[in-house]
């Protein structure tokens, strides 16, 4: 009997065995590879949707440096990225951090990472951690001097983002935790909210803050860039499906129909309150309603996204409503865009997630613990972003002034950061010498007279 059970066991163990060696390795599909090709480029495209949403709502003199805050990241976030930053989100490492496996790019190449080659899921990141970069800036544009936003932005990419992205996405204490996060509630749109509020406070306020009206000088552009962004992130958030599969379908119908919910809601709001529903409210709701439907993407219904992006539109309304009565000088709104509705978004991931739709339940099926793990990644998200970014913006302050002067404010951060602009008149501002003794002394002009020439 003993030998029997022996002999049995002997056989099931290598059966097992030789199931393992015949499992085929990891391969490439040639599907998914493509949705993910079209999905980088999509998430890359929306950098230059930040620019003109975020260009289009600061006063002309400071257009050209708001777009440059954000395109520069390509070159700042993108290089370090492949450096160091993949390695220390996706490399193995511990619970909180990976390690240099991946660091210069070794041992990145056409390997399979799920079913697209491994180079093409490290350029897919790499887009993620710009735009990421890229939100920061509307809480400091017409202020903060552009060297030491570049550092800034740099070393937050490997010392904030690259951490976070680890937790939740690269194997780290969140996502064992089972926080759920499709595309970024926490690692892109709480990180880069909670961040940029930290340096509107440590950069300082606007010289005109408070005493003069600073409107959007190009209203078109906003719309213009709020439908680039809507247009990039069915690749932000289709694309974290990593395939061309079923999840990447729920994912594209939830990212279009949760921002159609939250720009109904949003005019209504502002009709009620206003008597109008304004074209900077529109593109505002549209970006809101992305930020919010982004961690559960991949998790919920149909249904579900109509029912978030509405709830949505709430909390981040009231939101810019509050801080325009503070002396809280987030430019843009970042706080209450991509910060209150990230911290939206993940919360009711817990509350709408649903096993059906991938992932697992949330509270309205049966699970209200899972509630209680998207807090905690919240949370955890607003305490590390705030300390680390804080300290970053201080270690900068000693070697380089964040802000610039006041003269540089009155005249513009385009020709005072980049010493062009991207409106002239006439002959244009550039022309006009610093000083008015050392302005050449105007002669009259000659006229001719019956005797000549006076």
């Amino acid at each position: 009997m003993v030998s029997s059970v022996l002999s049995a066991a002997a056989l099931l163990a290598a059966a097992v065995q030789e199931a393992a060696a015949a499992a085929p390795p990891p391969t490439v599909s040639p599907a998914d590879t493509a949705w993910m090709l079209v999905s980088t480029a999509l998430v890359l495209l929306m950098t230059p949707g930040v620019a003109f949403f975020y260009g289009g709502l600061v006063r002309a003199k400071n257009a050209l440096n708001t777009m440059m805050m954000c395109m520069a990241a390509f070159g700042v976030c993108g290089v370090i990225w492949a450096v160091v930053g993949y390695s220390l989100a996706f490399g193995t490492g511990g619970n909180y951090l990976g390690d240099f496996s991946f660091a210069l790019l070794n041992n990145v190449g056409l390997d399979a990472k799920g079913t697209i080659p491994h180079v093409l899921f490290m350029a897919y990141q790499a887009s993620f951690a710009v735009v990421t970069a890229t939100l920061i800036a509307g809480a400091i544009v017409d202020r903060m001097r552009f060297g030491p936003y570049l550092a800034f932005i740099g070393l937050w990419t490997v010392f904030v983002y690259a951490p976070i992205a680890h937790w939740v996405w690269g194997g780290g204490w969140l996502s064992k935790l089972g926080v759920l996060d499709f595309a970024g509630g926490t690692v892109v749109h709480i990180n880069a909210g909670v961040a940029a509020t930290v340096a509107a406070i440590v950069v300082g306020r606007r010289k005109d803050f408070g005493r003069q009206a600073m409107l959007p000088h190009n209203v078109p552009f906003a719309l213009l860039g709020a439908a680039l962004l809507y247009f990039g992130w069915f690749g932000f958030n289709g694309g974290s499906a990593l395939a061309s599969n079923a999840s990447a379908s729920q994912a594209f119908a939830a990212t279009m129909l949760a921002p159609m919910a939250t720009l109904v809601v949003w005019m209504l709001l502002d009709y009620f309150r206003n008597k109008h529903a304004t074209a900077v409210g529109a593109a505002t709701a549209i970006v809101v309603g992305l930020v919010v439907i982004t961690p559960a993407a991949g998790f919920v219904s149909p249904q579900s996204a109509l029912f978030m992006g509405a709830l949505g539109a709430i909390p981040s309304y009231y939101a810019i409503v509050w801080r325009s009565r503070t002396r809280l000088d987030d430019s843009l709104d970042v706080l209450a865009g991509h910060g209150v509705g990230g911290m939206t978004g993940a919360l009711l991931t817990g509350v709408f997630a649903d096993a059906a739709w991938g992932g697992t339940n949330g509270l309205l099926h049966g699970n209200p613990g899972q509630l209680l793990k998207q807090a905690t990644g919240v949370a955890a998200t607003i305490v590390y972003s705030a300390i680390a970014s804080f300290v970053l913006l201080k270690a900068i302050a000693m070697v380089s002034a964040l802000a610039a002067d006041a003269r540089a404010q009155g005249r513009g951060m385009d020709i005072s950061q980049h010493g062009e602009e991207a409106y002239t008149n006439g002959e244009g501002a550039l022309l006009v010498l610093e000083t008015v003794e050392a302005q050449p002394a105007a002669r009259p002009a000659k006229v001719a007279t019956a005797g000549g020439v006076a």
